[in-house]
């Protein structure tokens, strides 16, 4: 059931469910400390707010764009040390991962082979033979 505004708020004719407010409250506390709980936040209380590529430092205005890697890209991959983790911005994490993705793309098309047996098109096939017949 609704509660009336209290008397030290200003009156704007709406009411406060104050056990909602209340349940609001309980979830964000909860939710906080579980987010501590998390790899996350162990990284941020083991590191400094460094991105370890770049050197850009990081406050509280701008923290949510410092991230942690997974040095082994494996996000289960999570020891209470921090061994497996690294503080990088949006920026280097995003190439950090492409280069990754690029690596594991050269590895399974076999980089082995040789290139002629990868390579379709000849643009100066049949050259030869006109300059040949220009002469």
């Amino acid at each position: 059931m609704s509660k009336p505004t209290p008397p030290d708020r200003p009156q704007t004719g709406k009411t406060i469910d104050t056990d909602r407010l209340d349940r609001v409250v309980v979830a964000a506390r909860r939710a906080r400390d579980e987010r501590e709980q998390g790899y996350r936040e162990q990284a941020l209380k083991l590191y400094p707010w460094v991105c370890g590529r770049c050197g850009r430092t990081f406050n509280h205005a701008n923290l949510r764009e410092l991230t942690v890697h997974h040095r082994d890209h494996n996000h289960d991959n999570n020891p209470s040390d921090g061994s497996n983790w690294e503080l990088l911005c949006l920026y280097c994490h995003d190439n950090e991962h492409q280069r990754y993705e690029e690596h594991i793309a050269a590895s399974s098309k076999g980089a082995g082979q040789e290139a002629s047996s990868q390579t379709t098109h000849r643009p100066f096939e049949g050259l030869e033979a006109l300059l040949k017949r220009g002469k």
